[in-house]
C-alpha cells in the first residue's frame, strides 16, 4: 500500500508493529548486541530532528542504561541527567542536549530563592563549559499568591543576576513553560507562575539577551494553549529547547493521545530550528520500545 494513502491511526499502527519486531529480534541476539545498536528496534534513519531523551521518565531504569538504548538507536543525546553521568554519554558519542539545575520547586518568581537559584546555575554553568553542555534549565517556581506584575519584576531582575556569566560562558538559559491545570504529580503544576508561554517568552524578552530562550514543552503548551504550530512560529526567535509527550496522560506520543507530531516536527525544520527534541514522555509499555517508537515518530 502507497504509505501517503495510510490514515494517521494505520501509519502508527504500522510503526508499532515494526517497533515491536524490532524489539522481538534485539531480544533473540540478547542484550548485549542491542546495547551496542547490533539489533536496536529503530535507528534513525533521516535525522533532521537531533533527538534526545530524559531519563526520568524511565525509571527505574539507569541513565547508563538509558544511554546505552539511545546511542543504539542513534539519538544524540540524554539529557536533564546528573554530570557524573556525562563522561559515560561522551564514551557513547552522545552529549547532554541540556542540563538540570534548581528545580521547578523553586525559582525567579520569587527574590528570597534567587540566591539559591543563582548559585546553582552559576555552578552548573562552569560544569557546562568544561564538558561542552550548550543549554541549562529554569524555572520561574511556584505564584504562592504574588500578583502577575510582581512575579514578573522579580523574575527579570533574577535571571539578570546571572545571564551575563551566561554570556560570557556561551551557554544558554531555558526558562520552562510548565501547565498548570493538570494536578497528578509530575503531569502538571498548579500554581506554577511561567505556566503560559506568552508570558515566559515576555520575561526572556524583557531580561535582552541572545542567551535567555525558553524550553517549549509541547504537552504542556498543549495543555495550556493548543494552537501548538502557531505558537512556535510566533516565538520561534526565543525557543531554546523542545520536549515532547502525548497529551493526556504524559504518555506515548502515539495515535493514542491527541498531538500529531510528525508535522510539528516538520514545522520545526521548517521554521529552521536546529535545536534538540527531548523525549520527556511517561512509557505505559515495554519503555525501549515505546522509545524506540516516539523516536521513529519524530524522525521526519
Amino acid at each position: 500500500m502507497n504509505p501517503s494513502h495510510l490514515s494517521r491511526r494505520s501509519a502508527l499502527k504500522t510503526i508499532a508493529a515494526s517497533t515491536a519486531f524490532g524489539l522481538g529480534a534485539c531480544s533473540q541476539v540478547g542484550g548485549a548486541e542491542r546495547a551496542t545498536g547490533a539489533a536496536a528496534p529503530y535507528r534513525i534513519k533521516n535525522g533532521r530532528i537531533a533527538q534526545s531523551v530524559v531519563p526520568w521518565c524511565f525509571n527505574p531504569m539507569t541513565v547508563p542504561e538509558l544511554a546505552r538504548h539511545s546511542a543504539a538507536m542513534g539519538l544524540k543525546s540524554v539529557e536533564l541527567c546528573d554530570p557524573k553521568f556525562w563522561p559515560e554519554l561522551k564514551q557513547l558519542g552522545l552529549t547532554c542536549a541540556i542540563a538540570g539545575s534548581h528545580g521547578f520547586a523553586k525559582g525567579f518568581a520569587h527574590t528570597e530563592e534567587h540566591a539559591e537559584c543563582v548559585a546553582t546555575l552559576t555552578k552548573r554553568i562552569d560544569e557546562c563549559v568544561a564538558f561542552g553542555v550548550g543549554r541549562v534549565i529554569t524555572f520561574s517556581g511556584f505564584r504562592r499568591g504574588l500578583s502577575d506584575e510582581v512575579a514578573m519584576k522579580n523574575m527579570v531582575d533574577g535571571l539578570k543576576k546571572v545571564v551575563g556569566l551566561a554570556e560570557k560562558k556561551k551557554v544558554t538559559l531555558c526558562l520552562e513553560m510548565l501547565n498548570s491545570r493538570v494536578a497528578t504529580n509530575m503531569k502538571g503544576h498548579p500554581d506554577y507562575f511561567c505556566d503560559d508561554i506568552e508570558r515566559s517568552v515576555e520575561v526572556c524578552r524583557r531580561v535582552g539577551s541572545e542567551r535567555m530562550k525558553v524550553l517549549f514543552d509541547i504537552y504542556h503548551v498543549q495543555i495550556m494553549h493548543g494552537d501548538v504550530i502557531t505558537r512556535m512560529k510566533q516565538h520561534m526567535p526565543f525557543i531554546g529547547h523542545v520536549h515532547t509527550a502525548g497529551v493526556p496522560g504524559r504518555n506515548e506520543i502515539d495515535d493514542t493521545q491527541e498531538i500529531n507530531y510528525p508535522p510539528l516536527m516538520r514545522a520545526l525544520l521548517d521554521l529552521g530550528y536546529t535545536g534538540f527534541v527531548g523525549q520527556e514522555f511517561i512509557p505505559t509499555r515495554d519503555k525501549i520500545a515505546s522509545l524506540a517508537q516516539g523516536v521513529q515518530i519524530c524522525d521526519v
